[in-house]
């Protein structure tokens, strides 16, 4: 077995996490409080995490706690942040097995011994607690919570992961399984939900809730009253039974749903809160120990720190971006058109940025049902309580629709979200022009059409950008931000710092048709068509790419994007490259017939073909089998993301990935599309080469 000193060498960059102990005299108390403050003394950007150093640290203070006889024992965190779990910067590290099982085994060790002291034990949750920092929460006896904390959750599974340090057995057996499903995985599941105080203590995961102003104070004087007994905890009864099957049905009806089975970890956690249905922490964590030590040794958890890495750092740092100091400050935005696109974009803008917002379209009419769609909708949040009154009615106001497009002369920032056609667009902007001052920013929501095309006409074509967002705008965090020709780096760097604002990541895209998601999932989409034209069964053709886990099989996201708006983007890709994207009379009939949908709902509720589509939709005879067309698809993408880096659409391989992971909701397990790719070994074969270095996502070469 290797020395804790060898197996801290595997984390070089660990920031690590010290934990101080004090021993403070507490009026009421019969003996000390010992009061440990976990702290990576770095600023509040850094939250505090746990790698070797971080767990040796809380060890330590621990041994001085104990040591110390004290009436309790108390962990908190620097301020804002308790602790946000394990330091996984040195994981893609390890190669052996050993220090994987090390890491797993040391977490539970430490954090066991708040468990099992027959000294009360108490966690004061100041800040967020995520991952291992809520597991070192519920180590503790008991629990308290500022109700300013607004980051409390188990991401693991996010991650291709699963909570390893006691969160699968002590939760369930905390607030039941059913919630504990929730929290686990089906927020996890859901782009990482996270719990505020005071739903987290609804659910039980917190004793007691306190104001943020005078938290500590108040949480001692609560603990206080725990041990004199002039305090009752109540905890929920458990029920082991029914409800703890019912609840594992659902965990495994939703990772199906979510992960196609393509995630071991995520099914791994249910097993795992099956288990902790015996209430037995020496099984479960010995579970738990073997379970997490070969989730570290697996690619999936590799393919997923990449990502999250990716997401966390690039995301904030875009390639290419101009100097951020060029960026001129917006306060006063317009929209062009008052449809549903149009009236997302509206409340996004007015919500983040709150400045006026003003929509204009081509009747009062159409302009009365925006403002009105906008104005229900902040009504929506405020109802449920995500909006108090006086903010209500403040956004609301900022919100006011115009016939006369002269309502945009004081405007800094206007974006067009009309149909997708090039001239119309073309028109929009020259009228706009004629408006708006010289360095207001002319944006444009296009999915696949140029931009440069769109400002050729214009006199100031230089603050023409692309701002393309993806549906729904509410959720989807990318946005791909297009330089024209002729965009300059001020319209540019203003471009950037709005999409910040608008707390989107971004990534810069050279001007070429569909950009990076629309391309890809277009050219993919097409292989999918082609081999139903060809005689694949549709069934066969839809259930291709499950091995992957996507978040959706081929025809279902075709349902989703809208046909006609998929076969418009596929004609655009056809006229620039009609070698590689081919258009397929099947579809146009479909498209022609107003068809929005392949699958239907027979009478027991399975999915058949519409028979109207059966009829029109004129098959080949050379069918595919899944793994056919899943390889003929996968070989697709391999050789058109090599294009588009060929090309310069983006910087790197990075970017293809992070727009697929925020765009096309790309399983973050799998790491992004070009490590899967290279991973699978389809790079080499199609390209001759890896879009990555080897060990970007994947065990150490």
């Amino acid at each position: 077995m290797s020395t804790q000193t060898d197996f801290a060498a595997l984390f070089p960059d660990e920031v690590v996490t010290q934990a101080h102990t004090r021993l403070l005299d507490v009026p009421g108390l019969s003996g000390k409080l010992a009061l440990i403050t976990v702290d990576n003394g770095h600023d509040h950007t850094r939250p505090s995490t746990f790698g070797p150093g971080g767990l040796t640290a809380l060890n330590t203070a621990l041994d001085e706690a104990f040591a110390a006889e004290p009436a309790a024992i108390a962990v908190t965190g620097k301020p804002f942040v308790f602790a946000v779990g394990a330091d996984l910067s040195g994981v893609t590290q390890i190669a052996e097995r050993e220090h994987a099982h090390q890491v797993a085994q040391t977490g539970h060790d430490v954090f066991r011994r708040l468990t099992e002291s027959t000294i009360p034990t108490f966690a004061f949750v100041n800040g967020a607690a995520l991952g291992g920092g809520l597991e070192l929460a519920l180590s503790c006896h008991y629990r308290t919570v500022s109700d300013g904390v607004g980051a409390i959750a188990f991401p693991e599974c996010f991650l291709g992961l699963f909570p390893g340090w006691g969160g699968t057995q002590l939760l369930p057996n905390l607030i039941g399984a059913d919630a504990a499903v929730s929290v686990i995985i089906e927020n996890a599941l859901n782009q990482n939900k996270m719990l505020n105080a005071k739903k987290a203590t609804g659910l039980g995961i917190f004793d007691a809730q306190l104001e943020s102003a005078d938290f500590l104070e108040e949480s001692v004087r609560w603990a206080v009253r725990v041990i004199n007994g002039e305090q009752t905890v109540q905890r929920a009864e458990i029920d082991r039974g029914q409800a703890w099957d019912d609840a594992v049905n659902r965990a495994k009806g939703i990772v199906e749903a979510r992960t196609q089975g393509a995630s071991p970890a995520v099914t791994k956690a249910v097993e795992l809160i099956e288990l902790a249905r015996g209430n037995d922490l020496d099984a479960g964590y010995a579970a738990e120990t073997e379970a997490l030590t070969d989730a570290l040794m697996s690619d999936e958890l590799r393919a997923g720190l990449y990502s999250f890495d990716l997401t966390q750092k690039r995301a904030k740092r875009p390639a290419g971006a101009p100097d951020k100091k060029l960026a001129r400050e917006v306060k006063k935005v317009g929209v062009v058109g008052a449809g549903l696109m149009a009236g997302q974009l509206a409340l996004l803008f007015v919500r983040r940025l709150k400045v006026p917002v003003v929509i204009t379209d081509i009747d009062q009419e159409r302009i009365d049902k925006g403002v009105g769609y906008i104005h229900g909708e902040i009504d929506k949040l405020a109802a449920k309580g995500r909006l108090s009154p006086d903010a209500t009615n403040r956004l609301k106001a900022l919100v006011t629709g115009s016939l006369d497009k002269s309502a945009f002369g004081d405007a800094d920032f206007v974006i067009e979200a009309v149909f997708e056609e090039l001239s119309l667009k073309q028109k929009v902007f020259g009228e706009l022009e004629g408006y708006v001052s010289p360095e207001a920013i002319l944006a444009t929501n296009t999915s696949s059409l140029s931009i440069s095309e769109m400002a050729s006409q214009l006199k100031n074509p230089e603050r023409v950008v692309g701002f393309h967002f993806f549906n729904p705008v509410a959720v989807l965090p990318l946005l791909e931000i297009v330089r024209g020709d002729k965009t300059d780096d001020a319209s540019l760097a203003t471009a950037f710092s709005v999409s910040k604002q608008l707390k989107k990541s971004s990534v810069l895209v050279k001007d070429a048709p569909a950009f990076v998601v629309n391309r890809l999932l277009t050219r993919f989409m097409g292989e999918i068509i082609a081999a139903v034209d060809e005689g694949t069964p549709f069934d066969v053709a839809d259930r291709a790419l499950t091995p992957l886990g996507l978040p959706m099989s081929p025809l279902v996201l075709l349902q989703l994007v809208g046909p006609a708006v998929a076969q418009h983007v596929n004609e655009t890709m056809h006229a620039a490259y009609p070698d590689r994207f081919g258009i397929s009379e099947n579809l146009q009939r479909f498209v022609k017939a107003g068809k929005t949908a392949v699958w239907q709902q027979d009478e027991q509720g399975g999915q058949v073909v519409d028979p109207e589509v059966v009829a029109l939709w004129e098959q080949g005879s050379n069918p595919s089998t899944s793994e056919q067309v899943r390889d003929r698809a996968l070989q697709a993408l391999a050789q058109e993301a090599q294009l588009m880096l060929d090309e310069g659409v983006v910087a790197e391989a990075q970017d293809l990935d992070l727009c697929m992971l925020l765009g096309a909701g790309w399983p973050f397990w799998l790491g992004g599309i070009t490590a899967y790719l290279d991973r699978a070994g389809i790079s080499e074969q199609v390209n001759g080469k890896r879009f990555l270095p080897k060990g970007a996502a994947s065990l150490p070469a």
